[in-house]
């Protein structure tokens, strides 16, 4: 930047989660904005980072944004729009567009946020993908279900993580689902099930260039756990594995495809149990859920939100931006609802224990150790004592709260 006038970030927050990145950026000498929703105007966020919040109505509409943020625009020159939750990447690519911010714009956002677009263009790019049709043309999906056997997934296109997913056993099952649908029809995607082990890689990217990433592998399906209820678990992998090797290698692939020039990346892939081959799943331009980012930074020393901050205000600033050293350890989260309002996890005493979950009706922890072995043993017993302890079972949501 050519002024001395301090960086300006606007963080866009549909729910309350990045305060680790508001933080880090006050702490880089920015100046910190945030638009959230009026509910969650009493969260705990770091008032301390932020310059103002402006709280918006629950249910805002796209033009009313534009017209808001715009106005904001008239008094403070704005240099960077970060969305910190998944729901907020598309909003903030309009704004770049609108506002001419740097940043990715509404087309390359489609590959992070559209379950569709991104499968496309990792398979024209030669990347493995489930077999799959856009839910629009009824002759090509009697022609899929004529090909590919049942069961299938009926995904909606632009919901996070596992929300809104359908397994559908049968054809006449589907043309019911697609009754109730109506017009919404064309926002969904119907896919192969194929059943496996599920992994997810979580990356900083600076330049076009992966330079940093980690594999971990999940105990059972997200989408297991969210349907049929279950501890989640997730666990790094030993470094130079096969698995880790293989991942890493068509991560890059993929971020490549989809043309992820800087952020941070979340991305799933499974691994088939009938042929042993990694297929790409999904991802996104944002920093995972499901305290992913402590469960890495427990493993490695590198905390996802805070590079995230690095790198965007060095591109700004005209820096370079260089990863940390990174440490070569292992980490395990178990994370599950609880019956209990408060859940007593004082029994867990093991001294590899470095993170404890705080929220309402929900137990978690987070173990690490220089030994993977250690860290499997510790999952594999604590989920045990979840599953007794705490464990309670809500039926799947279609909507975030």
């Amino acid at each position: 930047m050519s002024d001395a006038r301090p960086v300006t970030i606007l963080c866009l927050a549909s729910h309350f989660k990045g305060e680790t990145f508001m933080r880090a950026c006050k702490q880089l000498g920015c100046q910190v904005f945030l638009i959230t929703r009026h509910k969650f105007a009493d969260e705990e966020w770091p008032r301390e980072s932020i310059e103002e919040i402006f709280y918006m109505p629950d249910q805002l509409k796209r033009p009313d944004i534009l017209y808001a943020v715009s106005y904001l625009a008239r008094s403070r020159q704005i240099d960077r729009i970060i969305p910190l939750d998944d729901y907020d990447v598309e909003t903030a690519a309009a704004l770049r567009e609108h506002l001419r911010v740097p940043g990715m714009g509404e087309t390359t956002v489609r590959y992070f946020r559209d379950k569709l677009a991104m499968r496309v263009q990792a398979q024209e790019k030669g990347i493995p993908v489930p077999e799959f049709v856009h839910v629009l043309n009824y002759d090509r999906l009697r022609e899929f279900m004529g090909r590919v056997n049942p069961p299938w997934v009926l995904k909606p296109r632009s919901e996070a993580g596992s929300m809104g997913i359908k397994k559908i056993h049968s054809s006449e099952e589907l043309w019911r689902s697609l009754d109730t649908l109506g017009d919404q029809q064309s926002f969904y995607v119907l896919e192969q099930y194929i059943p496996g082990d599920v992994f997810h890689v979580d990356s900083v990217i600076w330049e076009k260039e992966v330079v940093f990433s980690l594999a971990h592998q999940y105990g059972q399906p997200p989408l297991d756990v969210s349907h049929g209820g279950g501890v989640f678990i997730t666990r790094t992998l030993p470094r130079d594995s096969a698995e880790a090797q293989a991942l890493g290698q068509v991560n890059r692939q993929l971020m490549t495809a989809l043309g992820m020039v800087r952020g941070v990346t979340h991305a799933e892939y499974i691994r088939g149990h009938h042929d042993g081959r990694f297929y790409f799943l999904e991802t996104a331009a944002r920093v995972g859920g499901a305290n992913i980012a402590e469960t890495v930074e427990a493993a490695s020393g590198l905390n996802l939100w805070t590079e995230w901050a690095r790198l965007e205000v060095a591109h700004v600033r005209g820096e370079a931006y260089q990863a940390p050293s990174i440490r070569e350890g292992y980490a395990g989260i178990l994370i599950c609802l609880a019956r209990q309002e408060y859940p007593d996890l004082s029994g867990y005493r093991e001294p590899e224990i470095v993170w404890r979950m705080d929220k309402k009706n929900h137990a978690g922890l987070i173990v690490a150790s220089d030994s993977p072995g250690r860290v499997q043993e510790l999952l594999d017993q604590y989920s045990r004592r979840f599953a007794g302890d705490f464990l309670a079972v809500a039926p799947p949501r279609d909507r975030p709260e």
